[in-house]
């Protein structure tokens, strides 16, 4: 072999290699955003550990004379489960999510298309748990306005569709937009058909706050500690560093195929 084609195949393998590295730091960084961000919305819940307790204390509070209002649909215990799927799904990904929390975007962003591909495929179901950890963490309330918001769309048979947008749409963290029950229903105008008189009374209401509120104290209680916490046929697959969209779809298939 002449020492001009040693070197050509040299070089190929070197870039081959260089591929390699660029796709695992790629990944590693994708990783790193996602956790990092999560890890962002726990570290906050320990440092103002009194504003949270104050300020859950108050929504109790404001709440407890309030009933309940159960969004349509909503299943699992105590109805504080929002689910999107079919029922014979031969799996389940249980998601406790605040509409606030930089960390549930950054998930909905790397993992939605094969959620929602999975979902339309029958495969998997979905069942979302709205919580208030941002509001606590920095104050405000447009955790649970949005969350009930999103039950006012469940209503509408819109859940998913709303869902998404308020991801799409989120705000900083530092900012409490979400508190704005206009920009709520501005949002809901993304959604065909959800902005309605009945939906408008709903989140002006606040029809569904003491469901969220409701939903947040199992949360609390659950011994999760940051939001999203993401559970696959009841194993948190959220803390697992080698968790990827393709390994999820991997995991689903397996479990179709018993």
């Amino acid at each position: 072999m002449s020492e001009k084609n040693r070197d050509g195949k040299r070089s190929a393998r070197e870039r081959m290699a260089a591929e390699r590295e660029k796709q695992k730091s790629a990944e590693k960084r994708r990783r790193a955003l996602i956790v990092g961000a999560s890890v962002v919305c726990v570290l906050g819940l320990a440092a103002v550990i009194g504003v949270v307790a104050a300020n859950s204390g108050k929504d109790d509070k404001s709440d407890a004379a309030a009933p309940v209002v159960t969004p349509s649909g909503a299943t699992g215990k105590d109805g504080l489960a929002i689910p999107v799927g079919k029922d014979a799904a031969p799996s389940t990904l249980t998601v406790w999510e605040d509409f606030r929390c930089p960390a549930c975007q950054a998930f909905e962003a790397t993992y939605r298309p094969t959620v929602h591909e999975l979902v339309d495929a029958g495969r998997l179901k979905v069942e979302y748990h709205l919580v208030t950890l941002i509001d606590g963490n920095m104050g405000g309330s447009g955790s649970r306005a949005a969350a009930n918001a999103a039950a006012c769309a469940q209503d509408a048979g819109k859940f998913s569709a709303y869902h998404d947008v308020l991801y799409e749409n989120q705000p900083k963290e530092t900012e409490d937009t979400f508190a704005d029950n206009a920009k709520l229903v501005e949002l809901a105008g993304k959604v065909d058909g959800l902005d309605t008189p009945a939906f408008r009374a709903c989140v002006d209401k606040g029809t569904h706050d003491s469901w969220v509120t409701k939903s947040n104290a199992a949360f609390r209680s659950s011994g999760f500690n940051g939001t999203p916490t993401v559970l696959f046929n009841g194993k948190n697959i959220y803390a697992d560093q080698s968790m990827t969209p393709a390994k999820l779809k991997q995991m689903v298939e397996a479990a179709a195929q018993g």
